[in-house]
């Protein structure tokens, strides 16, 4: 049975497996005037692959700050450590989680390793660059994006000590808001990050978590996966 691929919503609308709430909200930042960020990841049918044209590895929307990947896709960047990523795995706030999600949510510490420290540190060096220019521009940084860059260095560092990632800040709350209102001296947030840059390098060597995510494990539930979908549509037909 031959059938013309859905479009890219209804990849998201019908086959997702997994959903959460992410940015502020989920990082116990919210104040009255945050977006609700939804990120997913949708499962796309087998037999889109086997066309000359595959399926999108990622989709944006259909509704307002709404983004999903394919599950492969988000797989992938899961084992590299890609930050956003591996708190999309690890948010406090589920929208929705199929049983296949439900097994992708039991494999996040197969995706956790000590890459974590090149890829947290890496993404926060190149948010930092640009923080230093608007400072050298206007004298100040974004205040927003100086909170967040504490945000991800104070997360890295404690995965870093814990082998786990927390996406809440929790008791930080306060202190990362007040930077964010532009309460904190800039010179006393460049200590901060300084001092999180060089507690991270002195972690990475004694850390719980291995040298190398799973990658074995990984795979295997992303093949059992398709080969689930691949058996849907046989029987389907």
């Amino acid at each position: 049975m031959t059938t013309s691929p859905p479009a890219p919503h209804v990849l998201v609308r019908d086959h997702t497996l997994y959903s959460c709430v992410m940015g502020s909200r989920a990082f116990g930042l919210a104040t009255e005037d945050s977006d609700t960020d939804v990120r997913g990841v949708y499962l796309a049918p087998t037999p889109l692959f086997w066309r000359f044209t595959k399926p999108p590895a990622h989709v944006e929307g259909p509704a307002p700050e709404q983004f999903s990947w394919e599950l492969e896709r988000f797989c992938d960047l899961a084992l590299r450590a890609n930050p956003n990523i591996l708190e999309c795995l690890h948010s406090p706030l589920p929208l929705h989680t199929d049983p296949r999600g439900e097994e992708l949510l039991t494999l996040r510490t197969a995706f956790l390793s000590r890459r974590v420290h090149a890829t947290f540190v890496g993404y926060a060096a190149s948010q930092r660059r640009k923080i230093d220019a608007d400072v050298r521009r206007y004298g100040a940084p974004r205040w927003k994006h100086a909170m967040h860059l504490l945000r991800l260095l104070s997360s890295c560092l404690d995965l870093l000590r814990t082998g786990e990632l927390t996406v809440d800040v929790g008791d930080a709350r306060e202190p990362l808001l007040a930077v964010k209102r532009g309460e904190v001296p800039w010179p006393a947030v460049e200590k901060r990050l300084a001092a999180l840059v060089e507690d991270a390098a002195a972690a990475l060597s004694t850390s719980p978590l291995p040298e190398i995510p799973d990658h074995a494990r990984v795979e295997d539930f992303l093949i059992r996966t398709r080969r689930g979908s691949a058996l849907a549509y046989e029987e389907s037909s």
